[in-house]
């Protein structure tokens, strides 16, 4: 009788601990509003660690207007109205220190156990840093990638300050999540050494759930269209491939400062019969496209993770991708779920060739790959982390 009570009361006490701990996730992009890899990730790593019965919090920019929003168990807290994320195909810093500046006093309207903080764009890592000081809580910083040289390259001479700014992000004092081997190494060799590998991951069951579309295609490509995608690539790959194959089709899914222009060269080219240009699709639509296709392009020479490829891989989709340092797919690819290629038409149209070739022998190869990334062995590494228990290794 006694040993029972004592063992309901423990259940009790744990239960009670686990459903007050407030965890805070500081992002301005909020899903679905904005629709990327880092707002995913949240919205996947929030909504299941609600199930689990933690308070979860969101801080953003209020898309969805200027009161506190409930997104399936996430409590979404406005910090300002929505503003540009965009200038061009670069980030606002406008809009970056506009929403740091108003995040600070909306921080401090709540007792926050753990602030998890997206580290891009920079600003909003200041004010969370100091909320955690005060209020002698727990501030997580999670990279998604690291430019150090390359804010010269975004920013011409102004990428001083911003690598400055990074710099100084790197030195507060805190724990800092990696979502790829690539950021890892990024942060090692910047002095960085008290960092947890917990990349990004796919609802594998809801897409293994999909059935392929009826619109079929050869190639598909999703993602915002921007100069880092290098989708002109793409495009005149595929010119090659018209010459060699003939009846060649092409889905590509996405919008940005770059669709005109794509749009342009992809009429010069005369692939207008190939070529399908789509807007950004609901989640199940693009994935029983992907199902429907035959291989997945993502040429670009910059992304922190990649969910996309793993979502391809998913499918099972080979992924051609561009061998380059700041491109993170490569380390997925290199799994044997794809090929990678230089940065030019001649070398990717070779590869998409024998991707497509392929695609049947390694099919199984590239769902087993993704299962390992389902969301639901991700949250247990975030819990982890966030309970401070043992961290697990990692099982590849």
């Amino acid at each position: 009788m006694e040993s029972g009570l004592i063992i309901h009361l423990f259940k009790s006490y744990v239960n009670y601990n686990i459903t007050k701990m407030k965890i805070a996730y500081v992002y301005d992009a909020v899903y679905p509003w904005i629709k990327g890899g880092i707002e995913k990730r949240i919205y996947e790593i929030g909504r299941r660690l609600v199930s689990k019965g933690y308070d979860v919090h969101w801080f953003g920019i209020g898309w969805w207007g200027n009161r506190e929003h409930d997104l399936d168990g996430i409590k979404l807290h406005p910090v300002c109205k929505s503003q540009k994320l965009y200038v061009g195909d670069r980030r606002s810093i406008k809009e970056a220190v506009f929403f740091a500046l108003n995040l600070l006093t909306k921080l401090f309207k709540y007792d926050l156990d753990v602030i998890d903080c997206q580290v891009f764009p920079y600003f909003p890592t200041f004010p969370s840093n100091l909320y955690t000081l005060i209020r002698q809580k727990r501030l997580i910083l999670t990279w998604h990638e690291v430019w150090q040289d390359y804010w010269y390259e975004y920013m011409g001479l102004k990428g001083f300050f911003g690598k400055v700014v990074e710099n100084l992000t790197a030195r507060i004092k805190c724990d800092f999540i990696a979502v790829s081997e690539r950021t890892l190494r990024d942060l090692t060799l910047i002095g960085i050494d008290n960092v947890k590998l917990i990349p990004n991951g796919i609802d594998f069951e809801k897409i293994r759930q999909i059935e392929p579309a009826t619109l079929k295609s050869d190639i598909i490509f999703a993602g915002r269209l921007i100069k880092d995608k290098n989708v002109d690539l793409l495009l005149k790959a595929i010119r090659i491939l018209k010459d060699e194959i003939g009846n060649l089709t092409c889905l590509i899914i996405g919008d940005g400062p770059e669709r005109d222009k794509l749009c342009r060269l992809a009429l010069e080219l005369n692939l207008d019969k190939n070529v399908r240009f789509l807007n950004f699709l609901e989640y199940d639509t693009l994935i029983s496209l992907m199902k429907s296709s035959k291989v997945f392009v993502l040429p670009s020479t910059r992304e922190g993770f990649g969910i996309i490829a793993l979502e391809a891989n998913a499918c099972g989709l080979p992924v051609v991708t561009v061998r380059h340092r700041r491109n993170a797919v490569t380390e997925l690819v290199r799994k044997g779920c794809g090929l990678l290629c230089d940065l030019n038409a001649k070398d990717l149209a070779e590869k998409i060739t024998i991707a497509i070739k392929k695609r049947k022998h390694i099919k199984k190869r590239c769902i087993e790959h993704a299962r390992k990334y389902d969301w639901n062995r991700i949250v247990e590494l975030i819990v982890n982390l966030y309970e401070g228990k043992c961290y697990p290794p990692d099982e590849g």
